[in-house]
């Protein structure tokens, strides 16, 4: 069923999220209260205090006002060493991709769906979406041939950016595909030969200075673009949490690296000197590349070592603000469910903070993971175990103020969207187990993001009271 603003959302996820996300609003209220007094005695007082408040709650999704949660100004994230701060505290990231809301919001019989995955992504304190601000050539094309677009598509975009807006949800904004979903690479060789350029295979995408030069043409009308519902240019809006140069960019015609090497750093400078104020990330998978082989007892397969990617050295060209990971165990590893996926999980989100940190010395996010329930094995347990793993790594991060900045599932889909569905698809209202775990971790890096603001102990060994809360595994 179709749900709007007006339409009771009354579900037991909703009430679930919901009462979890309004345990950070009593603790923020506790603290700009000052019920607060020193010491662990305070602390105690505090844990008390959030885990008595279980009436605040709603029945609908996104029933609160989100600036319940706060007044600070809506300005932009940036980055500090290892981790991103906005307004100068931490902002660790619980997140979630859907990538097809620009298209969706296209027509009104569908863009209601985008209000509603804001609605309800909200509702369990996700505060990032990763999504495609792109669409070359394809059904309801963005960009319809190099430097051609259509308005109505771009109108769609402007609507799915100031709609996060409402909902105090930032941006991910993914700027072209290394799949054929939504155009591609694929496509605009398509258009390249149409040109009359000669062309050997897709990965020349990444080294023809024409191809070169279209990419870097929708680069400039996407960043420069003005929106015509808040009138603010996309390079001006804090609602921007990021740009991503690609989707999974991968150059498997050259194993050495040095191709895509280069194409992201021409394209890194060429946004960074358009758009200083937005952070950039690439779009890899995180597979180790020839630049360290020494790590590539991390990687899932002896292939991935071989697709042109280079994790260390790709994260460290210039212009670079954060790294990205990928985690998808069931397709590197096995499709059949296994204890072998949560351990290669754990040794590879381990591996790229560390690396994050050491060689780095920048955040990185865990910018897709999920369980298929296509996979061989699969059960709703089992895939709460895993992204259980996940949170509790980034937790552990978090804690030492480590460069494990945050993740973003995949992916979330509102009631009525199944067909869309490739397995990884999370709707809140039919999983309320899985809705209570992202609805916690949420809380517990928002504590943090708060807790920081006023008294930072990253570094203390000392146990606190608050660790109960924000360690332990049920509310």
């Amino acid at each position: 069923m179709w749900l709007t603003d007006s339409e009771n959302m009354d579900t037991d996820v909703g009430k679930l999220g919901s009462k979890v996300f309004f345990s950070v609003a009593i603790f923020v209220i506790l603290v700009q209260s000052s019920i607060w007094v020193s010491g662990d005695e305070g602390l105690e007082t505090l844990v008390e205090d959030v885990a008595d408040h279980p009436s605040y709650s709603t029945s609908n999704y996104g029933g609160y006002e989100m600036d319940e949660l706060g007044d600070d100004p809506w300005t932009m994230v940036q980055k500090k060493g290892n981790q991103f701060v906005v307004n100068d505290k931490p902002f660790y990231v619980n997140g979630f991709n859907t990538y097809w809301l620009m298209v969706f919001a296209v027509d009104q019989s569908t863009r209601g769906k985008v209000t509603e995955v804001f609605q309800q992504a909200a509702s369990v304190g996700l505060t990032v979406c990763r999504t495609w601000a792109f669409n070359d050539g394809q059904w309801r094309a963005l960009q319809k041939s190099p430097s051609v677009y259509d308005e109505e598509v771009f109108k769609a975009l402007d609507f799915v950016i100031s709609e996060a807006r409402k909902f105090k949800i930032r941006l991910i904004l993914s700027l072209s595909n290394n799949w054929e979903g939504y155009g591609g690479k694929a496509q605009y060789i398509k258009w390249g030969k149409e040109a009359g350029l000669n062309l050997a295979n897709d990965d020349d995408f990444f080294s023809h200075p024409t191809l070169r030069s279209y990419y870097k043409a929708n680069v400039k009308t996407v960043l420069n673009r003005v929106n015509t519902v808040t009138n603010i240019t996309y390079k001006e809006d804090p609602t921007i949490f990021a740009w991503e140069l690609m989707n999974e960019p991968r150059c498997t015609s050259d194993p050495t690296g040095d191709k895509l090497q280069s194409w992201i750093q021409e394209m890194a400078v060429y946004v960074k000197s358009m758009d200083p104020k937005h952070l950039l990330e690439i779009g890899l998978e995180g597979f180790y590349g020839p630049s360290t082989p020494e790590k590539f007892q991390f990687n899932p397969n002896t292939y991935s070592q071989q697709v042109g990617t280079d994790f260390i050295r790709n994260h460290l060209i210039l212009g670079v603000d954060f790294a990205s990971v990928h985690i998808y165990a069931d397709s590197w590893v096995s499709q059949t469910i296994s204890d072998a996926h949560i351990n290669f999980t754990k040794s590879w989100m381990e591996a790229h903070i560390e690396d994050s940190e050491k060689y780095l010395g920048m955040p990185v996010v865990f910018a897709e993971f999920g369980v298929s329930t296509k996979d061989n094995g699969y059960n709703s347990t089992y895939r709460d175990a895993y992204i259980s793993s996940v949170y509790k790594i980034l937790l552990n991060s978090t804690k030492k103020g480590g460069s494990g900045a945050g993740s973003l599932l995949w992916q979330l889909f509102p009631d009525g969207t199944d067909y869309m569905d490739d397995g990884y698809a999370i709707v809140l209202s039919k999983s309320p187990s899985t809705s209570n775990l992202i609805a916690l971790q949420s809380t517990r890096l928002s504590m943090f993001n708060s807790m920081c603001g006023w008294n930072c102990r990253w570094s203390c060994h000392k146990k606190h009271p608050v660790d109960a809360l924000l360690f332990h595994d049920e509310l």
